[in-house]
């Protein structure tokens, strides 16, 4: 990943960015009320190549002024059927609002599809009603089973690939 959205950069993930794309994510978790749980369930943040890079997923950076101000995530996940989880997609509060999430998540599926994968799960918390009615408006439709501890929402998207269409 390589782009130009606006005024950011959306890169791919480096060792140098590992502390400063974990604080973006612990600064908005925190923002929430949420818990930063870097032995559990942000531990992936810390271990980026084992948890993404390693595996087959992709783990982004976004940028502004040089400044780390976003990250967005997927990994290849057991669940369903040839799936990823979306993960770690997280915009700090002065960067909202301006269709960033919108074109990450537009991103995330066109490079998840080109993989072939089959399905894309994301776990979030209804506290994060931005995140919420963006997957919702963008065709992810609510299942169930919960993984992660502070989640309480499970959304699915099975992509339609070319093969699939008449």
């Amino acid at each position: 990943m390589d782009s130009k959205y606006r005024d950011f950069w959306v890169r791919n993930w480096q060792k140098s960015d590992r502390y400063a794309a974990a604080e973006v994510i612990r600064k908005v978790l925190l923002e929430y009320g949420l818990p930063w749980q870097p032995e559990l369930a942000d531990r992936d943040v810390i271990e980026v190549e084992s948890a993404y890079l390693n595996i087959g997923g992709e783990f982004w950076v976004i940028e502004r002024d040089s400044t780390i101000v976003g990250t967005a995530a997927y990994q290849p996940i057991a669940r369903g059927e040839n799936a990823v989880e979306i993960r770690k997609m997280y915009l700090l509060p002065e960067i909202r609002g301006k269709g960033l999430g919108r074109y990450l998540l537009s991103e995330l599926e066109k490079a998840i599809a080109i993989k072939d994968y089959q399905e894309i799960w994301i776990e979030t918390a209804s506290v994060l009603e931005e995140a919420v009615k963006l997957y919702e408006r963008n065709g992810y439709q609510p299942a169930t089973g919960v993984e992660t501890e502070r989640c309480d929402l499970v959304y699915l998207k099975k992509l339609n690939h070319s093969t699939d269409q008449e």
